[in-house]
This record gives C-alpha cells, sequence and structure tokens, in this order.
C-alpha cells in the first residue's frame, strides 16, 4: 500500500458514499454529480489496488477490503465535524479585540462588564496595542483605532472625534484664583508639554505659549498616566474629557475652562471588509456605538447608568 495519503476528495467521496452505501445520496451531499462520485471513487479503487464497492440494484455494498477501510475513515471524518463544530461554537462566543491603549484603559476596560451583563454568550479578549492590527495574521475581530480613517480593506466606522482640555485636581485649581484664566495654566507645572495638543489649545484660546514643548516636566505620553498625576496633583495633564467622567463626577478631577480643542484625528472601530460580519461583532459594534452616544448625551460629570 503506498505510504502517502490518497488526494483528500476521493477520500471524502469514499466516506460518504461508505455511509450511504448510496453513490446518488453521496452525490447529492457533497453536491457532485454521480459520474464524479463514481470517478473519485474509481480513482481510489486504483491507488489502493483493490475494489471497495460491488453495485447493487439499491445502490452498493461494501467489498471485504471496503469494509476494512470504512470504519477507520469513518471516525476520522466524524472527528473532524465535530472539532469543527465546536470551534464554531467557540469562535461564535469569543470576541477577539484590538484596541489603542488610551481607548482601551481609559474607556473600554471599566465599561466591559456592562456588556458583559447585557451579553453574557460572548466573551472578550482584549489586546491592547498602539500597533495597527494585521487582520490577516493576528487572531482579531475587530480592532479601535485612533486616526484618520481610511485603512484599506477594512470597514471603518467613526465613533467620535478627539477633542481635548486642560485637566487639574481640585487643590491644584485652588491655586488658580476665583476668576481664572487660560493663561494662567502657564504658571502651573504641565505634564506633557511636548504633547502638540497644548499648542493646539493654547491657541484656540487666543494665548502664545511661546517654547512649550521645551518646558521641563513629566513626560508620560499616555492619557491614563498623565491623568492619575493630575489626580495626584502633580501638574496639569492636557486630556479627553469624555473618558473622565467619573473621575470628575466624584471631585478627583476638575476641568477649569469649558474650551475644547480637537484635531482631524477620531476613534473609529475597523473590521475586514466581508459581504456581512458575524452575529459578535455586529452585537459589540451596536453597543459602543450606543453607549458613546448615550454618554455624550449626558451632562458632563454625570455617571451614566449601567443599563446602558
Amino acid at each position: 500500500m503506498p505510504s502517502s495519503l490518497p488526494p483528500v476528495t476521493a477520500i471524502r467521496v469514499f466516506e460518504a458514499a461508505a455511509r450511504h452505501l448510496n453513490f446518488t445520496a453521496a452525490a447529492e451531499e457533497l453536491a457532485m454529480t454521480q459520474a464524479a462520485v463514481s470517478y473519485q471513487i474509481k480513482l481510489l479503487e486504483e491507488r489502493l489496488g483493490t475494489r471497495l464497492f460491488v453495485r447493487r440494484a439499491r445502490g452498493v455494498e461494501l467489498t471485504e477490503a471496503g469494509a476494512r477501510l470504512a470504519p477507520a475513515v469513518l471516525r476520522a471524518f466524524e472527528g473532524l465535524r465535530e472539532s469543527f463544530a465546536a470551534f464554531a461554537v467557540t469562535s461564535e462566543h469569543i470576541l477577539s479585540v484590538s484596541a489603542v491603549t488610551t481607548f482601551a484603559t481609559t474607556w473600554l476596560v471599566p465599561r466591559l462588564g456592562f456588556f458583559q451583563l447585557a451579553h453574557p454568550e460572548i466573551a472578550v479578549r482584549l489586546d491592547t496595542s498602539n500597533q495597527l492590527t494585521d487582520f490577516a495574521r493576528d487572531s482579531v475581530d475587530l480592532g479601535l483605532r485612533a486616526g484618520r480613517g481610511g485603512w484599506p480593506g477594512l470597514t471603518t466606522h467613526k465613533l467620535r472625534d478627539i477633542a481635548f482640555s486642560p485637566m487639574m485636581s481640585p487643590a491644584l485649581t485652588a491655586r488658580l484664583g476665583p476668576a481664572p484664566k487660560p493663561a494662567d495654566l502657564l504658571e502651573l507645572p504641565l505634564i506633557d508639554p511636548s504633547d502638540s495638543w497644548w499648542t493646539d489649545w493654547f491657541r484656540l484660546a487666543g494665548i502664545e505659549a511661546g517654547d512649550i514643548e521645551e518646558r521641563s516636566g513629566l513626560h508620560l505620553l499616555s492619557q491614563h498616566l498623565a491623568a492619575r498625576a493630575a489626580i495626584a496633583g502633580q501638574g496639569v495633564a492636557i486630556l479627553e474629557p469624555a473618558f473622565f467622567r467619573e473621575e470628575m463626577a466624584d471631585g478627583r478631577l476638575v476641568q477649569p475652562f469649558p474650551l475644547l480643542a480637537s484635531s482631524d484625528w477620531g476613534y473609529y472601530v475597523v473590521y475586514p471588509e466581508t459581504r456581512r460580519p458575524p452575529r459578535k461583532v455586529r452585537v459589540f459594534c451596536d453597543w459602543i456605538v450606543t453607549r458613546l452616544r448615550e454618554e455624550a448625551a449626558t451632562p458632563p460629570g454625570a455617571i451614566l447608568s449601567d443599563e446602558a
């Protein structure tokens, strides 16, 4: 007997024919013609050097050789069916998400429990990274990205624009006095002074900030870390207030001026272009869009209930 495996198509046809004991039924199951089934069986018999079936009036019967081969082949294909069925179930109920660090740590993680309560049948596997996901290589269902959109080969849904403003602790805010002005912030330590957001915000406020990027100060390059430093009173951070609603509501962070600056960047949910994304992706996208919309409609500093 040859040591190499016969053609998989021929083995698959043999399995179906051995299970049905009917070439016509096997052809219907495999979406093939009866002639194609007979041809594949003939190829396999020639490869093995023995007859596998005997034709009868109402179908076929296995020869002695076919009867010896059939049980192992049937078990193998049944194992494959069970494995693929289990994989399909697992794949449908585990959602793999890749998210940029800022969005993941400041917004998504504190709210993921609400998604799990609303959809207990879907488990979220989260990877935080600022590297763009390669959907052809990585086992990721969808990504949450910051940028200008328009990534080739991906379906994109814009979640919201990026809008930022200085934020600080109540104790540091008190140092501004009873009638603070935006220029007064230049007298306080700034966190991440090299961040271009500072220049953009001061320009919008009508203030010439000079060489602000050359100032000394904490360089954390993360909104999550900058917010922690600001809460500790170590300086003024340039943050997205929408990400720190709870901290504002409980008085740990203060936005001293209502002025919000923005850029041409935004946050997007992305996934490969397909005819129709799987249910778990659609469910998560609907949830995140709804949650963000409801939070945007909630007054600043207020906490949205966990029923969203």
